[in-house]
């Protein structure tokens, strides 16, 4: 299911230049409030989802440069031996290589992740996040509702 390839350069793409656009303008500007419940605010996560490690002592970054390179080595040979009905988890499957793949090149080249999607919901702030995050996100739930059944990906038998 390689014809899906497509998507996560796609999603690189995207990732990459939103993270250039905004790192331009939010290095000379404040936040920018787009809806009451939704910031374009510029931080750098050394860290993992959530900010996990984003503290710790710089090791950080070879580790996740090394879970990266892994993740993006068995995505793609998951890819080469999905059958052609497994549409579903192809699609899920270049997301989150996609997203994998964006967060990889933040890392190789500033040492940290470039996040700037901020929500907000009254007191409640969630995780700065970027569009790497997102695809890896959606890939995730589209894996998670396929092995529930939830959205069949294969055609009943």
């Amino acid at each position: 299911m390689l014809r899906y390839l497509w998507l996560a350069l796609v999603v690189l793409v995207l990732d990459q230049a939103s993270k250039v656009a905004v790192m331009h303008y939010l290095v000379r500007h404040d936040d920018i409030v787009l809806l009451p419940f939704l910031n374009l605010a510029l931080t750098f996560n050394r860290g993992a989802a959530f900010g996990f490690l984003n503290q710790a002592g710089g090791w950080q970054a070879v580790f996740f440069i090394g879970i990266a390179a892994i993740a993006a080595v068995v995505i793609f040979g998951w890819l080469r031996k999905l059958k052609s009905s497994e549409r579903l988890i192809a699609v899920a499957l270049c997301l989150i290589l996609g997203g994998a793949l964006g967060n990889l090149v933040d890392r190789l080249i500033y040492g940290y992740v470039i996040d700037f999607i901020d929500v907000v919901f009254g007191s409640w702030h969630f995780w700065t996040f970027n569009i790497a995050d997102s695809a890896i996100s959606i890939g995730a739930t589209l894996l998670v509702l396929d092995a529930f059944g939830v959205v069949p990906s294969r055609p009943k038998t």
